[in-house]
């Protein structure tokens, strides 16, 4: 079986790799797709986060693909014939708005299903804007995300202080 774990991952967060983790568990193959979000200010480009997901997946499985799609989510799950998305949660609200979308989800299309994973608690305050927002003013993030990912932050802000 097949599933999808859509998400902006501007950047790609150890909260976000946890739920890769336990996905290649669950799943034959897992495709971690970069949407974009037209509601979030972009750091990285679409190209930018593909790469920082293979690098920082490369060593967790082979079962994990990488892919873009810039349009909704549930044409995208037509187009690969794949009807099972993964998300994580990491408080209540998330809840909310991930039981939402899941909603409108099954509407625009009945054969999409969700599985929504609870975050472990190490990460369950990680969010990629906490990332930028760090970084962007030369704090340290490393606790937040990989060590690949934290060179292309320091790559972006210049490490300023």
């Amino acid at each position: 079986m097949q599933a999808i774990y859509p998400g902006s991952f501007d950047p790609i967060t150890n909260g976000h790799l946890d739920i890769i983790k336990r996905s290649v568990k669950l799943f034959d193959e897992l495709i971690v797709v970069v949407m974009e979000n037209d509601n979030k200010n972009r750091l990285f480009s679409p190209q930018e986060r593909i790469d920082m997901i293979k690098q920082t997946t490369m060593s967790i499985s082979d079962k994990i693909n990488v892919d873009y799609y810039d349009g909704l989510m549930v044409d995208y799950c037509e187009k690969k014939g794949v009807y099972t998305v993964v998300r994580g949660l990491r408080a209540l609200t998330d809840f909310d708005y991930e039981f939402m979308f899941a909603l409108t989800n099954r509407k625009l299309n009945p054969k999409v299903d969700s599985v929504l994973l609870v975050t472990s608690g190490e990460n369950s305050y990680i969010s990629s804007s906490t990332v930028r927002t760090i970084a962007s003013h030369g704090g340290d993030a490393s606790f937040m995300v990989p060590p690949f990912v934290v060179e292309k932050l320091k790559e972006k802000f210049g490490g300023k202080k």
